[in-house]
């Protein structure tokens, strides 16, 4: 999934570096994240800047963040709260526990990550790596219900990425690859 791609970039922001963003930056910027959320949430999510800035405030579950500035492409992604914790764990190498089911969106795609080692930083011959289009990710409490879905990004429907590790979560896309 993309989170690996966000690691680097959260680092920095944990280390409390100080970023300067022209208004404009900031309305290209909420936009790229909104890119990411349905048309009916937009106007309800809280934007947030890489630097834990507000840029819109919302009344959704639901907070979004534009593509980190060190990606090249296009990556920004809307979580919900058990994607928020998700996240937190996989920034911070620790285990998690998704007590409900949590629902991320990526309507924009993203840029590239393998579909098996969820802290690759860029494609092997053997880590799959996939460039996905428009999608959501799931996370259930339940781990045993992956089991009913392949691993094999190419099957043409959803797929569980990340299998056997912590993170794994099931991949749903809804539009073309790039």
């Amino acid at each position: 999934m993309k989170l690996a791609r966000y690691l680097s970039l959260a680092l920095l922001v944990t280390a409390g570096i100080p970023a300067i963003v022209s208004a404009d930056d900031k309305q290209a910027m909420l936009e790229d994240a909104l890119s990411a959320a349905p048309p009916t949430l937009r106007d309800k999510v809280t934007v947030m800047d890489w630097d834990n800035n507000v840029l819109q405030e919302g009344s959704s579950a639901y907070t979004c963040f534009p593509t980190p500035p060190q990606l090249e492409g296009t990556a920004p992604m809307c979580m919900d709260g058990p994607w928020m914790a998700w996240a937190q764990a996989w920034m911070k190498k620790e285990p998690v526990e998704t007590k409900t089911i949590g629902i991320s969106y990526m309507l924009a795609g993203d840029g590239g990550a393998s579909n098996t080692d969820p802290y690759a930083k860029g494609e092997t011959a053997d880590n799959q790596w996939v460039v996905e289009g428009p999608h959501l990710m799931i996370i259930t409490p339940d781990k045993t219900l992956l089991d009913s879905l392949p691993t094999d990004p190419n099957n043409g429907g959803p797929y569980v990425m990340w299998k056997g590790t912590p993170y794994e979560h099931i991949m749903v896309p809804v539009g073309p690859r790039k």
